[in-house]
C-alpha cells in the first residue's frame, strides 16, 4: 500500500482530494515528465501549478450536482522521476499505476507530456488485455518515429495501438498531424473523429466501446488556444469548455479503469487561465469517475 511519503515531499497536495489512500477509490499522482517534447517543454511543472492553484477552485461542480470533497480521491503528489532518464522515468510510472490497479483503485496521472501515457496503460493492459483507449487531442501522435526516437510524445499512440490492435483506440479533436499519421488512422487502424469534439461524437465513441474496459487520456491541448495558451504546442481550432462538459457527459457511460490529464506547460500562460481550466478539467473528471462507481452511469 502505498503512503504519502513514497512520493515527492515537496509536493502540495490537491485542494478536494483528501481521502486517505486506503479508503480511496481514485489515486492521483503526477508525473513532471518532458523530456520528449518536440516544441517547448515546461509541462513537468504542470501538476504542481495545478496543485499550488487549486485554492482557488470551488470544489462543487453545477455540472454533475456533486462536491469533489465527497469524492473518494487520495492525492500522493509528485513522482520523484530521474531528469533525463525517459527508460527510467517510464519504468517509475508504470511500476506506480501497477500499483495503484493491484489495490483495486484507478489511477488519474497528471502531466507531464504525453509520452508519460504509455507507461500508465501498459499497467493497465495487463489486467484489461481488451481495453480501449479514448483519446481527446489536438494531436494524432500516431509517428512511427520521431527524428528517429520510437519513444516519444508524437508517437504515444502509435506505441498504444501496437498493444490494442486495431479499433480500440477512439480519437477525438484531432486537428494536427503528418499526411501519413492521418492515413493510417483512416485505414481503419483507429476510430478517428477528427478537427472537432461534440456530443454526438462522444456518445458514438461511447457506443462502440460499451462496457469494456477504458483508459481516458486527455492532452489539453485539445482546447482552443484563445482559452487554453498555457501549453507545448498549440494548435488552432480546439473546443471550449462547454464543449468538453458536454463530451464528457456522454462519457458518463464509459467503464473507465484508468485516466490522465497531460501536457499543461503554465508558465506560457501568465494569466493562470490555463491552469484554472485544468483543474476544472480534472475536477469534472473526478465526478464523473466517482459518480459511475456509484451507479450513476447511462
Amino acid at each position: 500500500m502505498f503512503e504519502r511519503a513514497d512520493f515527492s515531499t515537496l509536493s502540495l497536495r490537491m485542494s478536494g482530494c483528501e481521502a486517505e489512500y486506503k479508503d480511496a477509490l481514485v489515486v492521483l499522482f503526477g508525473a513532471p515528465f518532458d523530456g520528449t517534447v518536440s516544441f517547448r517543454p515546461g509541462s513537468r511543472f504542470g501538476p504542481q501549478a495545478m496543485r499550488q492553484d487549486s485554492i482557488g477552485l470551488e470544489t462543487y461542480s453545477p455540472y454533475q450536482d456533486t462536491d469533489l470533497s465527497s469524492c473518494l480521491t487520495c492525492d500522493l503528489g509528485d513522482l520523484d522521476l530521474p531528469m533525463g532518464d525517459t527508460k527510467a522515468s517510464l519504468d517509475l510510472i508504470r511500476q506506480t499505476t501497477e500499483r495503484i490497479v493491484a489495490d483495486g483503485k484507478i489511477p488519474l496521472m497528471l502531466g507531464g507530456e504525453h509520452l508519460i501515457t504509455l507507461a500508465a496503460f501498459e499497467s493497465l493492459f495487463v489486467k484489461y488485455p481488451e481495453i480501449c483507449v479514448v483519446h481527446l487531442d489536438a494531436h494524432a501522435d500516431l509517428r512511427e518515429d520521431y527524428l528517429g526516437v520510437k519513444l516519444s510524445h508524437a508517437t504515444v499512440m502509435r506505441r498504444i495501438w501496437e498493444y490494442t490492435g486495431d479499433g480500440k483506440i477512439f480519437q477525438m479533436g484531432i486537428r494536427s498531424g503528418t499526411q501519413d499519421e492521418f492515413a493510417f488512422a483512416r485505414a481503419g487502424h483507429t476510430e478517428l473523429f477528427p478537427l472537432s469534439a461534440d456530443h454526438n461524437m462522444a456518445s458514438a465513441i461511447a457506443a462502440a466501446a460499451g462496457d469494456r474496459p477504458v483508459y481516458l487520456t486527455i492532452d489539453l491541448d485539445i482546447y482552443d488556444p484563445s482559452c487554453f495558451a498555457g501549453t507545448g504546442t498549440p494548435e488552432p481550432g480546439g473546443i471550449n469548455f462547454r464543449d468538453m462538459m458536454q463530451v464528457l457527459n456522454e462519457f458518463t457511460g464509459l467503464h473507465i479503469v484508468g485516466a490522465d490529464l497531460v501536457e499543461l506547460a503554465p508558465h506560457y500562460d501568465a494569466s493562470g487561465v490555463s491552469t484554472a481550466l485544468a483543474l476544472k478539467t480534472m475536477r469534472e473528471l473526478l465526478i464523473l469517475i466517482q459518480n459511475q462507481y456509484n451507479g450513476v452511469r447511462k
